[in-house]
């Protein structure tokens, strides 16, 4: 089946005009004018992966995709304004996995669109040093990359792409030392810069995540300067 697309905007003729490029390149598309639409409709019929402007009324983006978080670790592209470094950061802190700026080429557009579910079925297909069957297992950790769950103790945490992957690049060899340069490479290959206070923010959210269901949760250590590694058991 054909992934299916949520594209959400204030511009019509942006919809319009993307829409067609999707469907014409072999998607589904569902179309949303604004955050408070859009967020009930992705919650009652989830999409592969969704597309949100930073401004629009009723619920801005960066509100949308908190909102979406909750819930959801549904892949998300940012639209964001030429010079809005400071959102597209935002975004990516809040849990987005790409961006894109305006005026953009709808080319670039899909190929990030792209690039982006591959990231996905990467992250839930067997990987680099994962065992067969493609299920990570460390202590209490198990990352089963086909479904793309994450359970901690036996209890569920749900995690975006961006955040499995950082997961799954520290788990992969236990007491190893990863500086953020190699987690940003883990997360993001090639497709765009981030900071490493990007990366920062998504060890926190994961611990934050983790911490949850387990109060006592300290395997993501982290060594100052240099960056993180898992806690060998």
């Amino acid at each position: 089946m054909a992934p299916t697309i949520a594209l959400v905007d204030d511009d019509r003729n942006i919809l319009t005009s993307v829409a067609m490029t999707l469907e014409q390149e072999g998607f589904q598309v569902r179309t949303y004018t604004d955050g408070e639409s859009a967020l009930q409709g992705l919650l009652s019929r989830p999409a592969d992966l969704a597309v949100l402007d930073i401004k629009m009324p009723r619920m801005d983006g960066m509100e949308l995709l908190q909102k979406l978080r909750q819930r959801s670790s549904l892949p998300v592209i940012f639209l964001t304004s030429k010079d809005d470094e400071l959102d597209e950061l935002m975004g990516l802190r809040l849990g987005a996995d790409d961006y894109i700026t305006k005026p953009f080429s709808q080319r670039l557009l899909i190929e990030r669109i792209r690039a982006l579910l591959r990231r996905n079925e990467a992250s839930r297909a067997e990987g680099s040093g994962a065992p067969a069957g493609g299920v990570l297992t460390r202590g209490d950790l198990l990352l089963d990359e086909n479904k793309h769950t994450c359970t901690w103790k036996g209890k569920p945490v749900q995690l975006t792409v961006t955040e499995f992957l950082l997961v799954k690049a520290l788990a992969l060899r236990p007491g190893m030392v990863k500086n953020r340069d190699q987690l940003i490479d883990a997360a993001y290959g090639e497709n765009i810069y981030v900071d490493d206070r990007t990366i920062d923010s998504h060890v926190k959210r994961i611990r934050k995540k983790f911490r949850a269901v387990d109060p006592e949760f300290a395997q993501i250590e982290t060594l100052y300067g240099i960056g993180y590694r898992y806690k060998e058991a």
